[in-house]
């Protein structure tokens, strides 16, 4: 009797498109400006590493992919068609995949290029609206207008895109919680399905960075308050929170990003992309021209690498399952890693004492005002993980293994 194949596993594609017009004054992700002329040869190369690494990934099948920057829509709708055509051809790609594309509202107002690209198989866009304040916007660097991004979402929308996502940015300079919560109102005025909201960082290495004593930045206590308030405008108005900074409609979580929470494995490609595959963590350098020149050339292009071993998942699942609303479950985790979940609960009765957190139907999840404290919530369950792992390995090497089974 004939067997059945087996059946391929998932796979998310990141496509990193590391040119922009302008870099924004907080921007510290790996993108350049006036580098136009390098666009051709990037696609070419792009598409020529796409082809080279199918072939190593047979036993997949891809179900979302991202074209992330930078500013992905500059790249323009031709060579954004003949990378995903190269896609299609060379991977396993699943009929209802997710294909994403990032845009800044002034390269994405075009209606006709628009739908070029739901044509070519882009089904979900991801708009850099960031704020619906103009002079927030040239604060930080911004360089479309609010009636950009207006008519960046009509054009979608006329163009065919039924899953639109937004991103924002509370804690600008200058900004007051009336302000943000103006902005969050514009935003969901438009009626995405997705938004993002992420609180501002400034970067070190960054032009706000230098003048960060001067920009009039909102304190902690403002941001946290931005945040609470986000959560519950944003659930009154249909929005679930999914993960710290998500929110979506029924269905319209990003499934891309969901790998990253969620430990899925995804490939990137680009100057700077990242990828989780096989079990192996890599990164390829932020260098345009080397890159190019790796593709062409066969020459090292990888910044990182680590191999880790599935039992050493442990703190990334703590970590990263943390971020989500769906948070932890005790059950999985005794399963995956054979260990008892016991060593956090102490932490979490505390937590949940405190309104930090919440066990529901046998999940332990942090609320909003959890999220506030989040990094030191993991800090402190990662401590537990070592400290637990170090009591059995010296357990196991006193030949006591009775710890081993608690």
């Amino acid at each position: 009797m004939r067997q059945a194949a087996p059946e391929k596993k998932p796979l998310g594609l990141y496509i990193h498109i590391p040119f922009c017009k302008r870099k924004c004054a907080y921007c510290d992700f790996y993108s350049l400006a006036g580098a136009e002329g390098r666009m051709d040869d990037y696609a070419d190369a792009l598409c020529a590493h796409l082809t080279e690494q199918a072939a190593y990934l047979t036993g997949y099948r891809v179900d979302t992919v991202y074209f992330g920057g930078g500013t992905p829509s500059y790249l323009g709708a031709k060579r954004l068609e003949k990378i995903l055509r190269t896609v299609f051809k060379r991977f396993g790609v699943a009929k209802d995949a997710e294909i994403t594309l990032e845009a800044n509202p002034d390269s994405a107002g075009d209606r006709r290029e628009l739908k070029r690209l739901r044509k070519a198989g882009f089904n979900r866009l991801s708009l850099g609206m960031q704020s619906a304040d103009g002079a927030e916007l040239e604060e930080i660097g911004r360089i479309h207008t609010p009636e950009q991004t207006a008519a960046a979402v009509e054009a979608a929308r006329k163009a065919g895109f039924d899953n639109l996502s937004l991103d924002l940015i509370y804690g600008l300079p200058h900004q007051t919680g009336e302000r943000w919560m103006e902005n969050l109102t514009a935003a969901a005025d438009l009626s995405p399905e997705h938004l993002s909201c992420y609180g501002l960082k400034v970067e070190e290495g960054t032009p706000l960075y230098l003048r960060r004593d001067t920009a009039d930045l909102p304190g902690d206590e403002a941001q946290a308050e931005m945040y609470l308030r986000t959560v519950e405008v944003l659930s009154r108005r249909g929005y679930a929170q999914y993960e710290i900074s998500n929110f979506a409609r029924p269905g319209r979580e990003s499934r891309h990003n969901l790998k990253y929470w969620t430990l899925g494995e995804y490939a990137g490609f680009g100057p700077g992309a990242h990828s989780d595959l096989g079990g192996v963590r890599y990164a390829y350098a932020r260098d345009l021209e080397g890159y190019i020149r790796g593709v062409r050339a066969g020459a090292p292009m990888l910044s990182e690498r680590e191999a880790i071993p599935p039992m050493d998942r442990d703190t990334e699942w703590v970590m990263l399952g943390l971020r989500t609303v769906r948070g932890l479950d005790p059950r999985e985790f005794e399963n995956r890693f054979r260990r008892r979940f016991s060593c956090f609960a102490p932490l979490l009765d505390q937590c949940a004492r405190a309104g930090y957190a919440v066990e529901t139907e046998g999940r332990w999840h942090l609320t909003p005002e959890g999220f506030l404290v989040s990094n030191q919530i993991i800090g402190r369950m990662l401590e537990l993980l070592a400290e637990d792992k170090r009591r059995r390995a010296e357990a196991a090497a006193r030949g006591d293994f009775r710890v081993q089974l608690d």
